[in-house]
């Protein structure tokens, strides 16, 4: 007889209407959990499994942009370890400030769902981070990761935020309303966040509490998220989270993998070069040629060791027998 297919595999790709997205999804968790509509932005997701519970916030857009099969990020999560999950998904950036998802929130505290589960975990990013962490208050005791989160958009307070002028007439000051607060009643929470964006800096500063611990990853871009799934390392920070196992050491080890990435050694190349530090771009351009052929070192090193022979500027000495990759440019 053959096994029922897990509703995690199924894929969900070319519903873009976001209706008939959610009207397929309802149809595959009929049996393992459900579908609710919140008003006209929001909906909720539950799928049903162990007892441990993924809850992740994330827009629709988002969900069609990075899963080829059209799925919420925390269905690859829940179908490797078997956990359950809950998806507040928005249309758009809303930040989830809708009395619609308050209300969702409140049912599931009177109905005592979340004791249900042994571990509960709030994950999100961006305006989704602000989510995981503001609405993590109806979790007592559960662990929270969020991804440069804005802690409100309130202009008497983050008035310096300029980036969301259209989110200013939103109330960020009723229920679930200013997310460092809500922290308070978290096991523990992670915000990890660039602090070359300064605005997610001031942001994070926001969140200092005994409870949390604020983490840097410095030259990933305003796309965390992002970065980190390329990196495969997001996954293992909710593992790691789940069994106890994350604090500061566990992320910065997690962090390495950053020093093999295209993307943040470009990044950092870029950086580098405008604040005129040759030095650093010929050691940086060695190691990345050391690993591969891309274009863009080998002009930086040589534009580097001309300019220092030019000005007589001091560079790091050669390294005997140090090979370089061959192949084609990137």
């Amino acid at each position: 007889m053959q096994e029922a297919p897990n509703t995690f595999d199924m894929p969900l790709s070319g519903l873009k209407d976001r209706d008939a997205w959610l009207d397929k999804v309802a149809e595959l968790a009929d049996e393992d959990g459900y579908v609710q509509r919140l008003g006209a932005r929001h909906a909720a997701i539950f799928i049903e499994d162990k007892k441990t519970l993924l809850v992740t916030f994330e827009t629709h857009q988002s969900i069609m942009v990075s899963s080829r099969d059209a799925q919420p990020l925390g269905w690859e999560m829940a179908k490797a370890l078997g956990w359950s999950h809950l998806c507040l998904v928005s249309d758009g950036d809303t930040w989830f400030r809708d009395k619609a998802v308050y209300g969702y929130f409140d049912r599931l505290v009177d109905d005592g769902f979340f004791e249900d589960f042994d571990q509960v975990i709030f994950y999100g990013a961006g305006s989704c981070g602000y989510a995981a962490a503001a609405f993590s208050v109806a979790a007592p005791g559960a662990k929270v990761i969020a991804l440069s989160p804005q802690a409100t958009l309130d202009p008497r307070m983050a008035g310096w935020d300029d980036r969301y002028r259209h989110m200013r007439r939103t109330d960020f000051n009723d229920r679930y309303g200013y997310a460092p607060d809500m922290l308070d009643a978290a096991d523990e929470a992670f915000v990890i966040y660039d602090p070359e964006n300064d605005l997610d800096a001031m942001h994070a500063a926001l969140f200092a509490r005994s409870n949390v611990t604020l983490f840097r990853m410095r030259f990933l871009g305003p796309d965390l998220e992002t970065a980190l799934m390329r990196l495969r390392i997001l996954f293992r920070i909710l593992a790691q989270v789940s069994a106890d196992k994350l604090n500061r050491a566990a992320l910065a080890r997690l962090f390495r993998a950053r020093r093999a990435d295209g993307g943040y050694q470009f990044t950092l190349l870029q950086r580098l070069k405008a604040d005129a530090r040759p030095y650093l771009v010929v050691l940086l351009a060695r190691k990345v040629l050391e690993q591969r052929n891309a274009r863009p070192f080998r002009r930086a090193l040589d534009a580097a060791v001309a300019a220092a022979q030019e000005n007589g500027t001091r560079l790091p000495p050669p390294v005997p027998g140090a090979g370089q990759a061959q192949g084609g440019d990137d």
